[in-house]
């Protein structure tokens, strides 16, 4: 996960950079709004942490401009300012959760990691279904909180039956979509994959299922 912390505060800044380094999470801390701007201009981050005073402005002015031009990355305001019409304003702006200093360095990874979470099922890179997780930013797959081993292949046609679930995925999807890395794949491979598939998940609690002539379906195992 990578993070931009627009914060002024040099402890602050410093101690939740080396917390959330510890966890492997990428952290670039800026300290005005100028260097917010300058990091963003290098890559956007998975998560914004902004602070309101900052010495070139206010965070909230900054917030309402981002926000015409990045809708999507989830922004969490952490201020001491902790009226209720500066949170509604947050909120009004763009903000995706408000968090007032003094604050829980708990509560706030909690906070981070649940914006996170909401954020890559709305872009349908984490899905669910059952047991099953499938991250599809990070190219895992996990049963529960076991992982499970797949291959790329594998992989892409688990994504596609989860994200239909418990709609079935026409044979022909699964095709187009594997013939994008590779021009060779057919029927046959299609039915390969899948027979490998199957095998993987035994245990998982779900199963894919054959709709002769049509494609498949997965379904929680009864």
């Amino acid at each position: 996960m990578r993070i931009l912390l627009i914060e002024d505060d040099p402890t602050i800044a410093h101690e939740l950079s080396l917390r959330w380094q510890a966890r492997a999470w990428v952290v670039t801390a800026r300290g005005t709004l100028a260097g917010a701007d300058e990091a963003l201009g290098q890559g956007s981050p998975d998560l914004i942490v902004l602070d309101l005073m900052l010495p070139d402005g206010h965070g909230l002015d900054w917030l309402a401009r981002w926000r015409r031009q990045d809708r999507l990355t989830p922004v969490l305001v952490l201020t001491a300012m902790d009226r209720v019409s500066d949170r509604v304003r947050g909120i009004q702006l763009g903000a995706d959760d408000y968090l007032v200093k003094p604050f829980s360095v708990d509560e706030l990874d909690a906070r981070i990691e649940g914006l996170i979470r909401r954020a890559r099922i709305a872009s349908g890179t984490l899905l669910h279904f059952g047991q099953l997780t499938w991250q599809g930013d990070a190219g895992q797959v996990f049963v529960g909180d076991q992982p499970l081993t797949l291959s790329p292949r594998e992989f892409e046609v688990l994504g596609l039956l989860i994200r239909r679930a418990p709609r079935m995925v026409p044979k022909r999807v699964l095709i187009d979509a594997l013939a994008e890395r590779n021009l060779e794949v057919g029927d046959s491979a299609v039915e390969v994959y899948v027979s490998r598939l199957r095998k993987r998940l035994e245990g998982s609690g779900t199963v894919i299922r054959t709709m002769r002539g049509f494609g498949y379906l997965l379904e929680l195992e009864r």
